[in-house]
């Protein structure tokens, strides 16, 4: 694969044998972001979990103290109290059943995070076909099936991000924005760390997290030493 000039050049900053110390790490990841416009930071946790096995499935949520930098756009599926509840929490769309075509039909699907009170959730599996290959199906492991709408919302608002393993045992999670302070990095990275730590199956044998890298939208990834994470 070629990459580009600066894509080259930026990658000349890493040494790629060598896994750094966290704040290190957030410091060379700013660096390498130098595309023209703010670049998300992921953090990429390769995992030694078999997800094919349901009781090594790593799947939560938890807000980053900095949030993630990006305006998270939220659709409540919920009604009458609940409905006012979510509108006054600040949700973007709030609606039932009159929503289903209109996601299922018309393809619309302009919101980031799908929120369900549990009466709703008949309604909402109508829908598992589109939300559920784009990571959009409420989920009661991620807080997103609740009757406390407000808190749902409120947390999703203030930088709540999901984590979960992907079919290669890998977690992606954005931990915020290349104008972030190094600070505000590694505040949420560390955030996001000891939830996943917390979240590690009791059946699994062995060693939990191979490898960490977090990487900037269009830059190369940046190793981070798992040492301490073991």
């Amino acid at each position: 694969m070629k990459r580009g000039k600066k894509y080259v050049e930026a990658a000349k900053a890493i040494d790629r044998t060598t896994a750094y110390e966290v704040p290190e790490a957030m410091a060379l990841v700013k660096k390498v972001a130098v595309a023209k416009f703010d670049e998300t930071i992921e953090a990429h946790i390769k995992t030694g979990c078999d997800g094919r096995h349901a009781d090594q499935q790593i799947r939560g949520a938890v807000v980053l103290p900095h949030g993630t930098g990006k305006k998270v756009r939220v659709l409540v599926f919920a009604k009458n109290a609940k409905a006012d509840e979510a509108l006054a929490a600040g949700a973007e769309y709030v609606g039932a059943e009159e929503l289903i075509p209109k996601i299922q039909n018309e393809g619309w699907l302009d919101f980031d995070v799908v929120v369900a009170t549990p009466d709703m959730m008949g309604v909402v599996g109508r829908l598992g076909r589109v939300l559920g290959p784009k990571g959009l199906m409420p989920n009661p492991k991620a807080g997103t099936v609740t009757m406390d709408v407000t808190k749902a919302v409120q947390d999703i608002k203030a930088g709540k991000v999901e984590y979960r393993l992907d079919k290669t045992n890998i977690i992606h999670v954005p931990i915020g924005k290349a104008s972030f302070t190094e600070e505000q990095l590694n505040d949420n990275f560390r955030t996001l760390l000891d939830a996943i730590m917390r979240a590690r199956p009791s059946a699994l044998k062995g060693q939990y997290l191979k490898s960490i890298t977090v990487t900037p939208t269009m830059g190369p990834g940046v190793k981070i030493s798992t040492a301490k994470f073991a």
